[in-house]
Formats: C-alpha cells, sequence, structure tokens
C-alpha cells in the first residue's frame, strides 16, 4: 500500500464580506500519496489555486475563511496550526512553486542570495555553506554553470531559466509535497516539457509528492498518476490519468477532454 504524503477532508473555502460568505471551495478531498503526481484540473476560477493557497496557509484570515475535517501532513493536521506554526511547515516540509517566477522571485536580489537564504533558514547554514548548497540544487534542475547563474539577477535569466530556479528553492529542503500552480503556462511548448521533466524527475529522485494545478489536460497525460477534476469549487472526478481519458464518468470530464482534443480527432 502506498504511504500518504497528504491526506485532506472536506475541506471549505469561503470568501468574507458584509454580505453572506461565498463559497469557493465545497468538502474537497482526497489523499495524496508518496512520489505521486497528482493533477487538480479545471477551468479559470473553479477554485484551484486558492485550493493551493490554503493548503499552503496562504490565505489572508481578514478576508478568507478556511475550515477542513483535517490536512494530513505526515500524519500532523496542519489545518490546526498558527501561522507561525505554518512558517515552519512552508518550504521545509510543504513547498510550493508558483504560476509566474517574476513575481516570485525578488528582483532586487541575486539568485545566490534567495536560493541560499532557503538553506540559511531552515538549516541554519553559514553563507560559505548556503552558497554551496544552493549551487548543488541549480546544477541537479540543469544548469550548466551555477555559479554564473547564482550571479544572476532574476531578469537576467530566461522565463525557463527562472522557473528551473524556482523548482531549486521549492525542493531544496527535500519537501514531503510540492504544490506546483501552473507552473509551465507563461513558457513556450519545449521549455514547458524541459521544466516539467526536470520538475518530475528530482521529485521522484527525493520521493516527493506533487499537487499539480494545471488547465492543460496533454500535461496531466504525460506527466501525472491521478487526477481530480474540479467544477465550480467541488470535485466532480477522482480517477487514474488512465481512466480519465479512456472512460471519463463525469459529463463535465468529457466536456473538458472534447474541448481540449485537436481539431479532427476523435
Amino acid at each position: 500500500m502506498t504511504e500518504t504524503a497528504l491526506s485532506v477532508r472536506n475541506l471549505c473555502i469561503s470568501l468574507r464580506g458584509a454580505g453572506p460568505a461565498h463559497d469557493v471551495v465545497k468538502d474537497l478531498g482526497f489523499d495524496l500519496g508518496r512520489s505521486e503526481v497528482l493533477a487538480l484540473v479545471g477551468e479559470s476560477g473553479c477554485g484551484k489555486t486558492k485550493t493551493a493557497q490554503a493548503l499552503m496557509g496562504l490565505l489572508p484570515r481578514d478576508r478568507w475563511r478556511m475550515s477542513a475535517d483535517f490536512v494530513l501532513l505526515d500524519g500532523e493536521n496542519v489545518a490546526t496550526l498558527t501561522d507561525a506554526g505554518m512558517r515552519r511547515v512552508r518550504g521545509r516540509r510543504m513547498s510550493m512553486i508558483f504560476q509566474e517566477p517574476m513575481t516570485a522571485l525578488d528582483p532586487v536580489f541575486t539568485v545566490g542570495s534567495q536560493l541560499g537564504a532557503v538553506f540559511r533558514r531552515h538549516f541554519a547554514a553559514s553563507a560559505r555553506q548556503a552558497r554551496s548548497s544552493a549551487g548543488a540544487m541549480l546544477e541537479r534542475v540543469g544548469f550548466g554553470d551555477p555559479a554564473h547563474v547564482l550571479r544572476n539577477y532574476p531578469h537576467q535569466l530566461s522565463g525557463g531559466m527562472r522557473q528551473r530556479v524556482m523548482i531549486a528553492m521549492a525542493m531544496a529542503c527535500k519537501p514531503r509535497v510540492l504544490i506546483a500552480d501552473e507552473p509551465t503556462t507563461a513558457l513556450d511548448v519545449t521549455t514547458q516539457a524541459q521544466v516539467l521533466e526536470q520538475l518530475t524527475s528530482l521529485a521522484r529522485a527525493e520521493e516527493t509528492a506533487i499537487l499539480l494545478i494545471t488547465h492543460d489536460l496533454g500535461v496531466v497525460a504525460q506527466y501525472c498518476d491521478r487526477a481530480l477534476v474540479m467544477r465550480d469549487g467541488a470535485v466532480v472526478e477522482n480517477a487514474p490519468v488512465a481512466d480519465l481519458f479512456s472512460r471519463p464518468r463525469h459529463d463535465y470530464t468529457r466536456h473538458l477532454l472534447a474541448f481540449s482534443a485537436p481539431e479532427g480527432g476523435s
């Protein structure tokens, strides 16, 4: 039986306001196995990104309300942690890659400074140790000259290079769970494939589970083991990828598959 890295039950997210709360995610639940790649699929606005932000403890409490029976990360219910407790979890045991790396990377600091900060914060590494570890991580995500990249600022890198830096930062602490929110949306098809290959191969090597948020069913077919299909804040289908494509059970899943099929396809 596959070891479970993350288990979520009855996750609900609502937007606070002057009137009644607006439900964005309703009774969402899933299990994510060790080393598994689980896709969270659905059209824009269905609640995928808010789910990721809630799991990471990134939703402002003054605007958003989150509740769950539990969110178990290696058996610990992180849904009950304080903000300080979640800061100890984020980056170390559960990390996230965002859709646009230029907004996630600080433009005024070098890559070496930002990646090294991960090792200084979570492992109390010295400046020299942090720089050495940062260079080693850049090598692992495919950079041939990591010393040069460490000296660069984000604007000096291509989109694909910036996203590989984000992968290095997210995987630096060998997290149990990595959430990737549309990590290749802004990239061309060739670079997208390279980045996803780097991401999934590194995660397999570290036995890290991935929750991959995407609207691209081609990515789901090629890189994921299982998929959750979301519509209007609720999961309508949970299936192995092979079954999802060959025997979709829900009408909405069939709609997504038909909509994504190439012209002239069956």
